[in-house]
């Protein structure tokens, strides 16, 4: 069972970017943390009381350990020292084998800046001598998710098959009331989604997928479980 730690930078940036892979991996038997860097606030439609409602309803729907919300602003993140010792204390205390950050290329400045925060604070997790809380960690890898603002064309480094997985996915994305409902009239974004993770799928001869990039070769030690 591997210990992992999923960043976005705001509430439902994971469940959109993977969350069909999430629950696929909690069904696997490994444990999920999710972190947002931010509440997402201030949106149209929403509150930090009601996006927290939110973020907790569809971390129910996908089973994870644990989700942590840092005080972080929204529209403002930034790779600064103080923010990175804040997600390297998280990382410390997890302790994650692997991290999940968002796709480092992104029309959202946030997004852009979550991931530019998550890797220094991987960094920053490992080093001694200093006051940071908890022990030292380094997570051994970083995979990225994609949920971006622009109309990407990518080669993933892998795709995982989600199909068993797809309307837990869907269901978690569908929590967050504030931010997809008719009175915005992009109620449809979920069915968009699905439409998402079908070409995906199709790329792996599999009903539905979720790609993810690596900056890094990925090593195999066997093919049992190459589609």
């Amino acid at each position: 069972m591997a210990e992992l730690l999923v960043i976005g930078a705001h509430p439902d940036d994971a469940e959109i970017g993977m969350g069909g892979t999430i629950a696929t991996l909690v069904a696997q038997g490994h444990r999920i943390t999710l972190l947002d860097l931010t509440n997402g606030e201030p949106t149209p439609m929403g509150s930090p009381e009601r996006r927290q409602t939110e973020s907790e309803a569809a971390a129910r729907v996908l089973g994870v350990a644990g989700r942590i919300t840092l005080p972080l602003p929204n529209r403002y993140l930034m790779d600064t020292v103080e923010n990175r010792i804040a997600v390297a204390e998280v990382i410390r205390e997890v302790r994650p084998d692997l991290l999940f950050i968002p796709y480092w290329v992104d029309a959202h400045p946030d997004h852009v800046a979550a991931e530019r925060l998550a890797e220094s604070a991987r960094f920053y997790a490992k080093l001694t001598r200093t006051e940071m809380r908890g022990d030292p960690h380094y997570p051994g890898r970083i995979l990225h998710f994609f949920c971006t603002h622009y109309r990407l064309h990518v080669d993933p480094a892998f795709i995982m098959d989600v199909t068993d997985q797809i309307e837990r996915k869907l269901e978690a994305v569908a929590c967050y009331h504030s931010q997809f409902n008719e009175e915005r009239g992009n109620l449809s974004v979920v069915e968009t989604i699905r439409g998402v993770g079908q070409y995906w799928g199709s790329r792996i001869r599999r009903p539905y997928g979720e790609p993810f990039a690596s900056k890094e070769a990925i090593g195999l030690r066997a093919l049992g479980d190459l589609l």
